[in-house]
């Protein structure tokens, strides 16, 4: 006569399913979180080149992630040399970096060093209307072939930070880093201009703001023009700095995320 002994192997079945199911629970809740990520877009102030250190030129985007705990925060730069503020959005590069944007990540932006050209040339048509406001103005794109409306330097600021709050990510505005030109033994800054108006972009839109041309300003006048134009930049290019320039502007980056009030990146900064 054969003998079935279906308890055992039904109870060792439970057993078993019940094991694997708290493994696979144990494994889902003990999931580290998320880390968040912070993009940084601009143009070759931000990142030059391929951001190898393109003719002996940086941008400070390079050297902002020694300033952070990057085992808690990812950190990407998506700047592009010769985009302004607004063929960052025509030539798509904002739209790659919004879709991947979760709630939790931060954006940085430093745009305003290419927006000051032409707005339809044959070379770039690369430039913006010169305001916070409205206005706009229709053009044919020579490059393009396509009519497009182009706005002010503060409207294409404005988009990207509604977009990013969208997302449920943070906006953070940074105006444009000085250029080594001087006057009276004072750093040209452009406190009037681009610096103003990426300000009011930021208070509008609901942005966090870094007056980085302030900041950086303040060293470069203090340091003096002698050391600024030896040891931040070379005599051939007054826009770029060299590594040394590009550390320094990173870490004044850092400060002002540090003094920013309320701006839960700092949280990310190496202690």
């Amino acid at each position: 006569m054969k003998s079935s002994k279906p308890a055992l192997p039904l109870r060792a079945s439970l057993t078993y399913g019940l094991l694997l199911v708290a493994l696979l629970l144990a494994a889902f809740t003990s999931r580290p979180p998320r880390k968040p990520t912070l993009y940084l877009i601009g143009d070759s102030t931000v990142k030059n080149g391929k951001g190898k250190g393109d003719g002996g030129l940086w941008g400070w985007g390079n050297y902002l992630p020694a300033h952070f705990d990057t085992t808690r925060i990812r950190m990407e730069n998506d700047a592009l040399g010769g985009t302004s503020s607004r063929t960052f959005q025509t030539k798509g590069l904002w739209e790659a970096v919004r879709t991947k944007l979760q709630p939790g990540d931060f954006v940085i932006m430093q745009f305003g060093h290419n927006d000051d050209g032409a707005l339809a040339d044959t070379a770039r048509a690369r430039g913006t209307i010169k305001s916070n406001g409205e206005e706009s103005q229709d053009i044919f794109n020579p490059l393009t072939r396509q009519p497009e409306v182009v706005h002010s330097y503060g409207w294409y600021l404005r988009k990207v930070i509604t977009e990013t709050r969208a997302k449920g990510a943070t906006p953070v505005v940074c105006s444009l880093i000085p250029r080594n030109g001087w006057k009276d033994g004072k750093v040209n800054r452009a406190t009037n201009g681009y610096t103003k108006w990426a300000a009011e972009a930021a208070q509008q839109g609901g942005a966090y703001f870094i007056d980085l041309n302030k900041l950086v300003a303040d060293k470069y006048d203090r340091e003096g023009e002698a050391k600024v134009g030896t040891v931040y930049f070379t005599s051939k290019d007054h826009t770029h700095t060299i590594e040394a320039g590009a550390q320094l502007n990173a870490a004044t980056v850092a400060e002002g995320i540090k003094e920013t009030k309320g701006l839960a990146l700092s949280k990310y900064l190496k202690k």
